[in-house]
């Protein structure tokens, strides 16, 4: 599977050619510098080489933008454009709002390529055409949950459009997209296997189909669906949790029992910059575009289950990292870890350290790095890093199903138990949750849960959307960690910083300006 991007340039290319029905005459040539689709489409190759082309398109190094423009995160730099949608300054011409629209939709166009075309190849192998259809179905709908996800109603484009359509394409109500999203998924899952040979691992799976599933019907409030597919991937019995959530993000867990859906990449030929983007600045001067808050810092709670501001909780402020919740050292870099390159990370403000806070406009302004997917194996090429990006883990699927049964009040032993095995994974080893809970403390438990569990992979900003949170944690200031100065605790405070949050408008993106100028037929979103 990691060797398919070599395709993605001729498949797009095919996508790219028109042509006319001129007079057939000598001038009539082949072109020989794309692939024309009067040579494409032809065979059982073509076919998975425009398949694969669609997987490039899946999320990668900017799912840490939509994490960091949330109350766990915090961009780095306050001249990057996310802090526009931070302080609520933002608008529809902002470049992150045209871009992840623009991009979802090139996203579709390539899935509906395949769709269109995939059935003018000859072949007596029909199951590998509808496993690719399939593929093609699923990829769509993944981007589908994104569109909507972010703006609400969105067009719904399912087959090949000409520009003069492009132009006065209406959108469609966001019930009807979740609803077109389930469709796609559930009729794509008795066409795909539960696992692949290791030549084309990364595809997607019965399992993966399944789990975008329950995540698509979680978001759209359908809990009764969201959990009754999330169980089906369970009963799969093909996925699990690694013991050592430490090195999910790291080589040594690539292709592991827990990753349900991930984008392949490979070092030295297709690579991603998640290092150079998000490591700490010691490191080969990397950047800490997005940097953890003390707002994600405080989920943590004590090994012992406590919060660390409950009583008997045994935690000591001058020593904030000792007996935590272990995801959380998992999940950041903190004052006196030892960071890839060998050296310690020091935050702490008057100490001299490399990554001291505002030592430079580049170090970490909250005294946080993310530690996820920034391992040794890249510090010599931090800007090249070829290590898969997970989409979609079995962590998730249990703390779906669980949530899902939560909100339908449908309370039973196996919420605990989805909870519980997220909680006691071997090297975190939490307490598990004690029985008789009430479906509030459960929602507010099963909620913090994904927050850390999932932090920086991408998601929360849907979370804390759906969840309708946002109105309370996205407003106010920004704070970092607690030091202790002249035996005095001091708070990092993110300066001249403060989020804006406006709920009548905020919860959805605006309609690009650039999309409404082109086609006024959009509409724009309330508030805009």
């Amino acid at each position: 599977m990691k060797s398919f991007y070599k395709y993605i340039a001729l498949v797009a290319a095919v996508s790219s050619v028109a042509f006319s029905s001129c007079k057939k005459d000598i001038l009539d040539t082949v072109p020989n510098d794309r692939v024309s689709t009067a040579i494409f489409w032809k065979t059982e190759t073509d076919a998975i080489y425009a398949v694969n082309a669609v997987y490039a398109s899946l999320d990668a190094v900017n799912l840490f933008v939509l994490d960091g423009v949330t109350d766990i995160g915090h961009t780095n730099t306050t001249f990057t454009v996310e802090f526009n949608i931070e302080n609520g300054t933002y608008d529809a011409s902002h470049s992150r709002i045209q871009n992840e629209w623009q991009n979802g939709y090139r996203s579709v166009f390539l899935a509906n390529e395949v769709l269109n075309n995939i059935d003018n190849i000859t072949t007596s192998n029909t199951a590998l055409i509808e496993r690719l259809k399939a593929e093609a179905r699923v990829l769509r709908a993944y981007f589908y949950m994104k569109l909507t996800g972010l703006y609400g109603d969105v067009p719904l484009v399912t087959t090949a459009i000409n520009v003069s359509e492009g132009l006065s394409v209406e959108r469609t109500a966001q019930a009807q997209v979740w609803s077109f999203i389930n469709k796609e998924l559930s009729e794509s899952v008795n066409a795909l296997p539960a696992t692949y040979s290791a030549a084309d691992k990364g595809r997607i799976t019965k399992g993966a189909a399944l789990a975008l599933k329950a995540r698509a019907n979680l978001w759209s409030g359908n809990f009764a669906e969201a959990a009754a597919a999330a169980k089906q991937v369970m009963d799969l019995n093909v996925y699990g949790l690694t013991d050592e959530y430490e090195k999910l993000f790291t080589y040594a867990s690539e292709n592991s029992k827990e990753v349900i859906l991930d984008k392949q990449f490979l070092a030295g030929t297709i690579t991603h910059n998640a290092f150079a983007y998000m490591g700490p600045y010691s490191q080969r001067n990397s950047s800490s575009s997005f940097v953890p808050t003390k707002a994600l810092a405080d989920l943590y709670t004590m090994k012992n289950g406590k919060d660390i501001n409950e009583a008997g909780s045994g935690f000591d402020p001058e020593h904030p990292y000792t007996n935590r919740d272990p995801r959380m050292r998992y999940t950041m870099f903190v004052d006196g870890d030892v960071l890839p390159s060998g050296i310690l990370f020091q935050p702490v403000p008057g100490q001299g350290g490399a990554d001291e806070v505002g030592k430079t406009q580049y170090n970490t302004s909250t005294g946080y790095s993310l530690k996820k997917y920034i391992v040794a194996d890249d510090l010599a090429t931090p800007g090249a890093s070829g290590l898969n990006f997970i989409l979609l883990r079995y962590a998730e699927v249990l703390l779906t199903y669980a949530e899902a049964k939560i909100e339908s009040d449908e309370i039973d032993a196996s919420v605990y138990d989805a909870i519980n095995a997220v909680r006691t994974r071997s090297d975190v080893g939490l307490p598990a949750l004690s029985t008789g809970m009430t479906q509030d403390e459960l929602r507010k438990a099963v909620r913090r849960e994904r927050t850390v569990e999932l932090a920086f992979e991408g998601w929360h900003l849907f979370d804390i959307r759906r969840w309708k949170t946002a109105q309370t944690v996205m407003v106010g200031k920004i704070y970092g960690i607690t030091y202790y100065s002249n035996g005095q605790p001091v708070t990092v405070e993110v300066p001249s910083v403060s989020r804006v949050f406006d709920p009548a408008k905020h919860y959805l993106w605006p309609v690009p300006q650039k999309e409404k100028t082109l086609n006024p037929a959009l509409g724009q979103n309330p508030g805009w």
